[in-house]
């Protein structure tokens, strides 16, 4: 970890049990069923697709179009059923245990704390303390670009003021986090859990593997 001078996470899944939240959203979930599977195919659509100068535009469209209704009332249906319709779901999940005070003894060593997520961060209020340590705490949708797209990491680059290869950046996905953070020049961090946690599987197309918050802290202030 020679080098590093930011670490950078992702939100779902990296620093709470996204399992907590799809638990807690049941009822929510299929209360409004024929909105998450068109939103879901909407999102698969955006996440390879080139930046956007309006983004959130972009996406009413694909959602109106899929589902038959107004551009105007998409935005409607994202911003209530999604964006702040599960925003309460969060206030009583717990995150990973030590995240907060791992991430906080990075930043008394000195490092730049920043999160990068595809949802917007204020979904999670002060994401469990840590948006008081962050020196970029950011969505990719307001660069224009969902994960794996280089740009959002880029933009993250430019607003912490950090190279890019002088960054950890820490997720849970292979697709999203480890590979988009690769292909935009990062170092990355992959969070094992299920079987590859059970067997130390580690991920060779990440620079750390990781199980814990604690083991993160130890491998990337070791040195």
């Amino acid at each position: 970890m020679q080098g590093v001078e930011a670490v950078a996470f992702d939100i779902d899944g990296t620093l709470y049990p996204s399992w907590k939240l799809y638990l807690g959203m049941t009822g929510h979930f299929f209360s409004n069923i024929s909105f998450f599977l068109a939103f879901n195919r909407v999102r698969k659509i955006l996440h390879e697709t080139a930046p956007l100068p309006d983004f959130y535009e972009y996406q009413a469209r694909l959602l109106a179009e899929d589902m038959k209704i107004s551009v105007e009332e998409a935005h409607k249906k994202i911003n209530s059923i999604s964006y702040s319709g599960i925003k309460n779901f969060f206030e009583g999940i717990k995150p990973f245990r030590n995240m907060y005070s791992s991430i906080k003894a990075m930043k008394d060593a000195g490092l730049k704390i920043a999160v990068l997520s595809d949802f917007p961060p204020d979904q999670k209020g002060d994401i469990w303390g840590v948006r008081e340590l962050c020196d970029v705490c950011m969505g990719s949708e307001e660069a224009g670009a969902l994960k794996p797209s280089i740009y959002p990491f880029g933009i993250l680059s430019q607003k912490l003021g950090v190279k890019p290869e002088n960054i950890l950046y820490v997720g849970n996905s292979i697709k999203y986090d480890v590979r988009g953070a690769n292909n935009a020049g990062m170092k990355s961090a992959y969070l094992l859990t299920g079987l590859r946690a059970l067997f130390h599987a580690d991920l060779k197309e990440a620079d750390v593997s990781f199980r814990s918050f604690k083991e993160l802290e130890s491998i990337v202030l070791k040195s």
